[in-house]
């Protein structure tokens, strides 16, 4: 069990790197374009608000997306590393196209896929969803 907890934080961890490859360069295009800031500094820019935005805002989403999209009690290690592996193959194949997408929304239908496998259509909380 270990390996496969393991095994998760990583995938998670580049789950995290393709998340800030995606949603970053949506943040701070306009400003490099447009030449208000150079690219060094709209990432820096951009890597301080994301960190103090937990601070502001808190973590009203992360608890909205572990506790309110699936049924807690069908989540384990198993789901939630294919959740993430299944948002991870998403992002990864949009990013490369150039599709704009929610790495956000991938994460979502990632857990929804083994939600719907290991609990039926009842395991998915219908009401975290149109939240």
């Amino acid at each position: 069990m270990l390996t496969i907890v393991v095994i998760t934080i990583i995938i998670a961890v580049l789950f995290d790197f393709l998340n800030g490859m995606n949603d970053a360069a949506n943040s701070i295009a306009t400003v490099v374009s447009t030449k208000v800031l150079s690219p060094f500094m709209a990432v820096l820019w951009a890597a301080f608000f994301n960190f103090a935005a937990v601070f502001f805002f808190g973590i009203t989403v992360a608890t909205t997306i572990g506790k309110g999209i699936v049924e807690p009690s069908i989540i384990n290690e198993y789901v939630i590393l294919g959740g993430l592996l299944g948002a991870i193959a998403w992002v990864y194949v949009c990013t490369r196209l150039g599709m704009p997408i929610s790495v956000s929304h991938a994460l979502i239908g990632g857990l929804m896929g083994p939600a719907l496998l290991i609990g039926g259509p009842s395991a998915i909380l219908t009401s975290g969803i149109t939240k």
